[in-house]
């Protein structure tokens, strides 16, 4: 999948930058993506799967009617997976389906979610961790993004548990400030 992503990200880049013939092969190579995407959901829900190509045509409009908002330096799958799932809600809402008709361990991926401000603000929090040095950057990943313990944390990055928790400190403090505008 990551040469998939690669491979689309590039593309997708390429034709924002002008090239036509990326951009239409970006549009291209999404297809069966998108449609095996549509395939499985429908199915799950208990839908005809020859729904999913009316999706794919209406998720591929949404991708070419909202490619400024994609972000180059962002993976694009996420960015696309999400369109895609919100054209998945708004068929299953225009065609009346309802929650009882997905299966119980589906329901919470079709249930609306403001994924777009999940997005923006991993977005945000990843570029102002991005201003803080690599050691801060490292112990306030393990520790509070990935929920390593202190020692967990200084064993993987060398650093003593002490000089990790002084890291995470100063880190959040450093964040703090550039979040209220601060640190700029």
């Amino acid at each position: 999948m990551i040469s998939q992503e690669d491979e689309l990200r590039a593309l997708l880049s390429s034709g924002l930058a002008g090239s036509a013939a990326d951009y239409r092969l970006f549009l291209e190579r999404l297809g069966p993506h998108l449609r095996a995407y549509f395939k499985g959901k429908l199915a799950r829900s208990g839908r005809a799967a020859p729904e999913a190509e009316d999706l794919v045509q209406e998720t591929l409009m949404a991708v070419h009617t909202r490619r400024h908002t994609y972000d180059v330096g962002q993976p694009v799958t996420p960015w696309l997976y999400a369109i895609a799932r919100y054209k998945l809600i708004d068929h299953l809402r225009r065609t009346r389906a309802s929650l009882a008709d997905v299966p119980v361990e589906d329901a919470s991926e079709l249930v609306a979610r403001d994924d777009h401000a999940a997005v923006e603000s991993t977005l945000d929090v990843e570029r102002l961790l991005g201003r803080l040095p690599g050691k801060m950057q490292q112990a306030i990943r393990a520790m509070k993004v990935e929920g390593l313990s202190a020692a967990e944390a200084a064993t993987r990055s060398g650093m003593s548990e002490s000089a990790v928790k002084v890291s995470v400190h100063r880190g959040l403090k450093a964040l703090a400030a550039m979040a209220g505008g601060k640190g700029e």
